[in-house]
């Protein structure tokens, strides 16, 4: 066996045609093998029924698929599954389906480990890998949605890139993964149910805005005051708020998008009048909306969810403004698989 065999899915169907074509087949065999590959996500050569038998085997003499694996699974009450996801090299990263009444999400990792600090985060905790492939991150969505049919009878119907890792630090993988996504070839998802969540990397969010891409996007704010910001996300010393404001002012101009502001309040980091005045603020810069999200404990007890009392003063500050604001309640925490949990504990 040949140690330097590529894995096929890092060639594109025009590439693929052109193998065909130069070992002496016809170019319609790449896309055959394509389809086999994205359409319907085999494993294997073998699977790929419609070639000859000589055709698999000269392709598993020349490729390798380097498919991820469900490693193991937790079920939450609520209907929640934790996914450990095995990499072809060993590594593993964690994935979430997310059952509600009225649709399935799948929560999907776009690194092993992260390359950012935030403080309340278990995935912070691991330092960064690698950045996943794209085939890896697409590999996630075909596990959980055959999840969501086989455990709630109905296809996936939403995506959120709020996994383990940074998604714009690994932009042009995450792009390629989502464009297979949506793509007829692959499983035709809508981009409109897709949401990308960064910590807010100013740089490229103005590319995604320059690229004109389709999907959601949501900002892990927490906090719209630099120094507590930076407290919690040390990161925000390089990436402040003021930069955060202008390349979302960038976004909102190119995309005509609405921006989500995830949320979380803290007893006594950001529960106080100040808080929710500079919010306020914020979102008034530009059109968005504020997810005000339940706190996930990760062990440590340096952060606790604020009381109802503070939370029903952001909401009431928020609405008198204009500005819509949700409560998130967070899903699977009897199994570590809520926002900023997944710390690959198994």
């Amino acid at each position: 066996m040949k140690l330097d065999k590529k894995d096929i899915r890092a060639l594109t169907k025009e590439q693929l045609q052109h193998f065909f074509v130069s070992s002496g087949d016809k170019a319609f065999r790449g896309t055959q093998v394509y389809e086999w590959l994205w359409n319907k996500s085999v494993h294997t050569f073998d699977e790929m029924t419609n070639l000859s038998k000589e055709t698999r085997e000269m392709l598993a003499n020349n490729f390798v698929i380097n498919h991820v694996e469900v490693d193991s699974m937790q079920k939450s009450n609520d209907g929640t599954i934790k996914n450990a996801i095995k990499l072809h090299d060993g590594l593993i990263v964690e994935s979430v389906l997310i059952p509600t009444e009225k649709r399935t999400t799948a929560c999907v990792s776009s690194q092993v480990g992260c390359s950012l600090d935030c403080k309340f985060c278990a995935t912070a905790r691991l330092k960064r890998m690698r950045n996943l492939n794209p085939d890896e991150i697409y590999d996630q969505v075909v596990a959980i949605n055959k999840q969501s049919q086989l455990y709630h009878n109905r296809k996936l119907t939403n995506i959120v890139f709020m996994g383990m890792g940074e998604p714009l630090m690994n932009y042009n993988n995450v792009l390629k993964a989502i464009e297979k996504i949506t793509s007829p070839e692959g499983l035709g998802m809508s981009s409109k149910r897709i949401t990308l969540s960064t910590s807010g990397v100013p740089k490229m969010i103005k590319k995604m805005a320059d690229d004109q891409v389709a999907f959601n996007l949501a900002v892990s704010l927490h906090s719209a005051i630099d120094e507590v910001r930076t407290s919690i996300m040390p990161f925000n010393a390089t990436f402040t708020l003021d930069n955060l404001r202008e390349a979302l002012a960038y976004w909102y101009a190119k995309t005509k998008s609405k921006i989500t502001y995830e949320y979380v309040v803290w007893e006594g980091v950001n529960d106080q009048k100040k808080d929710i005045d500079a919010l306020v603020k914020f979102c008034k810069h530009v059109p968005c909306k504020v997810n005000l999200i339940e706190y996930n404990s990760i062990d440590d007890g340096n952060f606790k969810q604020a009381n109802t009392s503070a939370i029903n003063k952001y909401i009431s500050s928020l609405e008198a403004n204009g500005i819509t604001v949700k409560v998130r309640r967070s899903r699977g925490k009897d199994i570590d698989a809520a926002c900023g949990q997944l710390a690959n504990k198994s």
